[in-house]
């Protein structure tokens, strides 16, 4: 599902992903973990069409058969809309819109309708147990709910991969243990390939393979 070889990045002088190797496959949880620094964000955001590498003809930087570097900038956009799911720490949800609102912002990206977006929204916050809260605003909900609203949202447009970025880093123990176990139970329910950057001890042992990273390069 995820590929990418020989992935460097650099932001001026300083090298902040050296020759990153990486495979996971579809329906893997994979955690990332490491040191602030090591290069982790870097990775999801290059992973998640937000950045790019530095050497684009000498590496490859595959999702789904897709080599990402051979999308043009319009391509990209579409690529991210319609393939992948971001959650990050602080949820990003609009405070001006209500839960079902927010979710539903991916799906009228990929123009379809009001009633079919929002037929899909409802159906995602009731999986996730949301479904007396989606016509509260973001100021109205706990932090585990709104975090469980980002989340509704990264699975808009039934993507293929997730990518999370400590995605429990501003949770509460209990919030944060119910979104580790949620996100087992949405692989099984909808096969999701997850990436997790997390220094949550707990989560990143949860995962089928936990990688290291170490001054931009994954441990072997």
């Amino acid at each position: 599902m995820i590929k990418v070889n020989h992935l460097h990045k650099y932001y001026g002088d300083l090298h902040v992903l050296n020759n990153v190797n990486l495979e996971i496959a579809q329906g893997e949880i994979t955690s990332i973990v490491g040191a602030s620094g090591a290069g982790k964000t870097t990775l999801l955001q290059i992973l998640g069409t937000l950045d790019k590498a530095s050497n684009p003809k000498e590496s490859v930087v595959e999702i789904n058969h897709t080599n990402l570097h051979h999308l043009s900038k319009k391509e990209l956009a579409r690529f991210r809309n319609q393939q992948i799911g971001f959650i990050f720490q602080f949820n990003q949800l609009l405070p001006e819109f209500t839960a079902i609102e927010n979710v539903c912002i991916p799906a009228f990206i990929a123009d379809k309708s009001k009633s079919e977006a929002e037929k899909s929204a409802k159906e995602l916050l009731s999986f996730l147990n949301l479904e007396q809260r989606m016509h509260h605003k973001p100021s109205e909900l706990s932090g585990g709910e709104q975090q469980r609203v980002a989340v509704a949202r990264a699975l808009m447009n039934n993507p293929k991969i997730i990518l999370a970025d400590e995605p429990s880093g501003n949770l509460d123990s209990e919030s944060a243990e119910n979104l580790h176990q949620l996100f087992f139970k949405l692989r099984e329910e909808f096969g999701q390939t997850f990436v997790i950057v997390t220094h949550n001890e707990q989560l990143a042992n949860m995962a089928d393979r936990k990688l290291t990273m170490i001054d931009g390069s994954i441990a072997q």
